[in-house]
Formats: structure tokens, sequence, C-alpha cells
């Protein structure tokens, strides 16, 4: 079994977060989205992983270098962004035939990875949701089993949608549906998608079971992202790093604090993750998420999204701040 992650999206809706930094590594409740994935799999028996990489990819490398050193992993780049499906089939190679668990590198959910992963059927997670017409859309019958997926219907029969992880029993079906459509160019909304690849292999006589996952944290917009970090954090609790530097601080739980911050005369929390050697003075900081390195001085914030390297002097704003950015708002 091989999981395969791509993590190769330009992540539009998150910037100017990812004009530096690659979607998968915006920090979420004191980890980063990639890290999250990779350690549900990991501790579900998952040894060796293939990330595919595009935008910013020398950055998934070298955190996944450093962070995963014990895991067999395998990089693969896209560099044309035709779409999920064509991400999918540039793995076939690495692949050779092996049971593939598909998760997408801003999908996080709470379900049975072990169930999932050690069931001996092809699985898709779904989840119901209000507006199915932005998801990959399954339709499903009595016994729980697939009998039609499509991506992004206007016309939905069906309020389940694809959560983005993938169980593939019989990966050659997948890669041979893939080239087909491949090769005769066939798309969705200009792409080539994994869902017509999945129905193509439905069309041809593959059963898929569907599992619903309990909960479905979305890491595609800030808005979302912040309600992810805060529903999170109040679920796993913060971790604050010992190694720090507090002075006349109150800490209001849950907050996640990475290593070398130095905070002093403020107020934390609730629901705030800090990375590491951040500098916080005289500030008031709730419902944010706050990059490595940034420096902040006098301000009052809540339900922002600041990124790494970046200073702020001033007073109370929402902010949607990138990386390596400097702000005096006094």
């Amino acid at each position: 079994m091989k999981a395969i992650i791509p993590v190769a999206g330009a992540g539009t809706r998150l910037r100017p977060h990812t004009y530096t930094q690659p979607k998968a590594l915006i920090p979420l409740a004191g980890k980063t989205l990639l890290s999250i994935i990779v350690d549900q799999l990991a501790e579900a028996g998952i040894k060796e992983f293939v990330f595919i990489v595009g935008y910013l990819g020398d950055k998934i490398q070298n955190y996944v270098k450093q962070h995963y050193p014990h895991l067999q992993c395998h990089f693969i780049v896209q560099n044309e962004r035709q779409g999920l499906g064509h991400a999918i089939y540039l793995t076939r190679d690495v692949v050779a035939g092996d049971e593939i668990f598909i998760v997408l590198g801003d999908t996080i959910c709470e379900y049975d990875v072990k169930a999932v992963l050690y069931s001996s059927d092809s699985m898709l997670g779904v989840k119901k949701v209000d507006d199915p017409r932005n998801f990959g859309v399954a339709e499903i019958d009595e016994n729980g089993i697939i009998t039609k997926v499509v991506e992004k219907p206007q016309i939905p029969k069906s309020n389940m949608a694809l959560v983005g992880i993938y169980k593939i029993k019989d990966a050659g079906s997948l890669f041979s549906c893939l080239e087909t459509n491949i090769n005769k160019g066939i798309k969705s909304r200009n792409e080539y998608s994994l869902t017509d690849a999945l129905e193509c292999m439905i069309a041809g006589g593959a059963a898929f079971q569907s599992f619903k996952v309990q909960n479905w944290f979305d890491g595609g917009r800030i808005e979302t992202l912040l309600e992810s970090n805060a529903t999170l954090m109040k679920k796993i609790g913060g971790k604050i790093s010992p190694d720090h530097v507090f002075e006349n601080v109150i800490i209001v739980p849950p907050v996640s604090i990475g290593s070398g911050c130095e905070i002093s005369n403020a107020i934390i929390g609730p629901n705030v993750a800090i990375g590491e050697q951040a500098k916080i003075v005289s500030s008031i900081i709730k419902d944010s998420i706050i990059g490595d390195f940034a420096s902040l001085f006098d301000v009052v914030l809540q339900k922002s999204l600041i990124g790494s390297d970046t200073e702020i002097k001033g007073e109370t704003r929402t902010l949607n701040i990138g990386d390596n950015t400097q702000i005096d708002l006094g």
C-alpha cells in the first residue's frame, strides 16, 4: 500500500500566503496541514508515501525530509497544472501495481483510518453538504455502494460530496482510465479529473464502497482555515513548547506555541496557533494563526492569519498578511 498526497496546487484562495509558502505547510493547530495528514496515515501503518509536488515543491521536499526521515518517500513533479487526474497519472511508475491510498493535501478528516486502510473493498470518503455543486458528488445505493460519481454537477442528484480520500485496490484499472481520458482529451472544467477516471472504473464494473467521515476540515480558504484551527484546537487541546520566554503573559486555552517564542505583556488565546521563534510584545491575540519568526508589537488581532517573517506594529485590525511582510499601523 502506497499513500499518494498531491500537493502541487498553487493555493490561490490562500494568497498572499501561498506566494511564498505551499498551502500544505500552512500551520494548523500547532502542526501543518501536511503533517496532520502524514501522521494520520503513518500511525495507521503506511510507510511509503508519494508526494506530487509543483509550485514551491522544494519546500515540501525539505519539510518531508526533515520531519519524516524514517518514511520511504518519493517526489513526483507536476510541471503543468492539468488537474488532479493528470497529477495522479504521473505516479504510475512509482506505484507499480500496488494498492493506493490517495489523500488530497488540504483534506483533513476524522474517520477510522485503519478500518478503511485494511478494508477488502475499494472505498471513497463522503460527507453530506448543503451545496454539492462545488464538489465531486457520489450517488450511493441502499447498501452504501457508489453507483456514479460526477465532478461539480450543475444539477446534483446527490448531496454526498467526495471529501478527497480514495482507497483504490486496483490501481492498474485507475491508471488505465486516466490514460484513456488523457489520450482522448476528456476533461471537466478544462482539467483532467480524478472523478472522471473513477466513473470510468465504475462503468467498467469496479465496485466502490462509501464511508462517511465524521468531520471534514477545510484548509482551502482563509475563513475556513481559521474555523478549522479553532475546532481542532478545542478537540485536541494546545501544546506549548517548553523552550520559550514568557513575561507577564496570560494564556487563554486552547493555545499552541512553538519553540523559541518570546512573549511579554500579552494575552494569548483562545484558539491561537503560534509558530516557532515568534516575538509578541504588548499585544492581544485570539482566534488567529501566527507564522514562524513573526514579530508583533502593540497590536490587537482576532480572526487573523499572519505569515512567517512578518513584522507588525500598530493597533486593532483583522489582517490577511503573507510571508516576508513588514507593516507599521502606527
